[in-house]
């Protein structure tokens, strides 16, 4: 008979009593995060504690610590033997709290009963503050969404201000940004030897605070100083579009960020997972169910994710306004077939499923094992975007891989339905001439008719050529096509299928008249409006440089930029305008 802790499947502890019925004697990773710990490859947390915990460790989770009180969360387990990692969660605690108006929310649909107020703003600040307070020699590491997104100088759009790398302001030890898999690993493992500092500093995909002036060498940048960008911004716009074509690169520079009487390092990042490694990240002892703390208590995030099925991680659409490369990478990560069907059968297996997946996609749900043709010339390549301004010629487009998976997936007993509920990229199958191949065609096609529930939507964004440069978006000509060929499908298959569209309003190089002429497009007409969202700038993104310096970082050209609540609030109500 196996022990609770030799049993694969035990569920973390989060409790002392938790930790004494497993029988340990230490723990070796406390894991704090800003949710609810829901044991699901969709959080982040989740991840990292199963796959540690598949190589040995002993890891415990501090699920929404109580930082108001005595702070007994943060004391409760003691000190962990190697360290405690710190996450915001699945979001930004800040993209959480607020709305783009900066409204507080009501909800937080990561929170028991969707209640709020379980986190502070700029939770990795506030917890790691504490954990230093109360463990000054415990080492504390820092990652997730918030920490990733912030690890060198930002624009916050909450405080209206440059902010610097979360490092400093936290004074985390160590930075984990990315999908956290190997690095993590990687670190806890160099914690496990003893490494000194020096060693740990050499750790691929990892950034760190460190005294002393940055020395020059060929394969280190070194960016303007945090405080050169607050006096200037144009320092920030130029620094920018330094790190943004680092972080796409395949072979990137060590950055380099003077601040106060030291600088921030970034490490490049461990190589893009291979499918195998990806498949490996999966084929672990997900529950899949929310912690047994939260015994009848609903978590909405989890009603929302806990029949979807992820296909692949990355993204190389490059829009500006989106932080889907800076923290997944560009270069598109697969899973198999063959582990993703497994999952789907698992899947079926669970008392509450009711046939229905959710989603069978990622952040671009068609990009399934896309990717160059040519890895030579990828490795060479400084383009953000493999989609923007033009489409690379060395991408390999064909959905034939993903078509089949679909039809793998369906095949499966148990299975009704797969819903795409990821977004989908037209422009991966269509030009303004029509398809770019049979399978973009076929593809169409099925998506329409076996993997929505009525309703397919798409995000042009706008309609204005001038605010879709600023967006990197695709012409709108190529949705004026897509509707085209959904109507034609429509027609031939006597389907009432609806098409909805995705825009942005108030984003840079916006303006009210631009939004006029969305709402009175031609292609628009008969087709309900009604998804829209005020643009809320999120750290590193280029579309938040642009709030903040009035500049575009890839051209340095001015940006003009709607700041006004008021006007922002106007061009947003104009869309819902009949």
């Amino acid at each position: 008979m196996q022990t609770p802790e030799s049993s694969p499947a035990y569920m973390f502890p989060t409790s002392v009593k938790q930790v004494e019925r497993l029988g340990w004697d230490a723990i070796d990773v406390i894991l704090l995060t800003g949710d609810a710990f829901v044991d699901h490859p969709s959080f982040g947390t989740a991840c990292i504690a199963r796959w540690l915990q598949k190589h040995g460790y002993r890891v415990a989770v501090v699920p929404q610590p109580n930082w108001r009180d005595d702070l007994r969360d943060f004391r409760k387990l003691g000190a962990p033997r190697l360290y405690f990692g710190v996450s915001a969660g699945a979001m930004d605690s800040m993209v959480n709290h607020y709305t783009a108006a900066r409204r507080l929310r009501h909800d937080d649909a990561y929170t028991p009963e969707g209640k709020s107020g379980a986190r502070p703003d700029r939770a990795v600040i506030t917890y790691t503050r504490i954990l230093k307070q109360l463990w000054p020699d415990v080492p504390v590491v820092i990652g997730g969404v918030e920490a990733s997104l912030r690890r060198l100088t930002h624009y916050d759009y909450w405080d209206d201000r440059l902010m610097p790398s979360v490092l400093v302001d936290s004074g985390a030890d160590w930075l984990c940004y990315g999908m956290g898999e190997k690095p993590m690993l990687a670190l806890t493992r160099a914690f496990e030897k003893g490494w000194s500092r020096h060693q740990l500093e050499s750790l691929p995909q990892v950034a760190f605070y460190r005294k002393g002036t940055p020395r020059p060498a060929e394969d280190r940048l070194i960016l303007h100083g945090y405080e050169a960008c607050q006096a200037d911004r144009k320092a920030l716009a130029e620094n920018f579009h330094q790190i943004e074509t680092h972080a796409n690169l395949l072979h990137p520079a060590t950055l380099l960020e003077p601040v106060g009487e030291g600088y921030v390092q970034v490490n490049p990042p461990c190589a893009p997972a291979t499918t195998q490694e990806m498949d490996s990240y999966w084929d672990l002892p997900f529950t899949k169910l929310p912690h047994p703390r939260y015994k009848g208590k609903r978590i909405p995030a989890w009603d929302m994710i806990k029949d979807s099925i992820i296909t692949h991680r990355g993204c190389f659409g490059g829009c500006n306004f989106c932080t889907i490369a800076a923290h997944q990478g560009k270069f598109i990560q697969s899973r198999s077939a063959e582990s993703i069907v497994q999952e789907v059968r698992k899947l079926t297996a669970m008392p509450e499923f009711r046939g229905n997946i959710s989603d069978l996609g990622a952040p671009t749900a068609n990009m399934y094992r896309m990717g160059g043709c040519d890895k030579d010339r990828c490795a060479q390549c400084r383009r953000k975007s493999c989609l923007f301004p033009t489409r690379c010629q060395n991408l390999a487009l064909s959905h034939a891989p993903l078509l089949e998976l679909y039809r793998k997936v369906c095949a499966v007993k148990g299975v009704r339905h797969a819903y795409i509920g990821s977004g989908i990229r037209y422009d991966l199958f269509l030009d303004a001439d029509g398809f770019l191949d049979e399978t973009g065609r076929e593809y169409l096609r099925e998506v329409m008719l076996h993997h929505t529930s009525g309703r397919l939507k798409v995000a042009p964004e706008h309609t204005e050529p001038s605010v879709l440069e600023m967006m990197a978006k695709p012409p709108f000509a190529l949705f004026e096509r897509l509707r085209r060929e959904f109507d034609a499908i429509n027609a031939q298959e006597g389907t009432h299928l609806e098409l909805v569209p995705y825009f942005i309003s108030s984003h840079p190089g916006c303006t009210l008249e631009d939004m006029q002429k969305l709402r009175r497009h031609p292609a628009l007409k008969g087709i309900w409006m009604e998804q829209v969202q005020d643009f809320m700038p999120t750290p590193m993104t280029t579309s938040s440089v642009m709030v903040y310096t009035g500049l575009d970082p890839r051209t340095m050209k001015p940006v003009a930029v709607e700041r006004d609540p008021g006007r922002k609030k106007a061009q947003k109500d104009l869309f819902f305008q009949r």
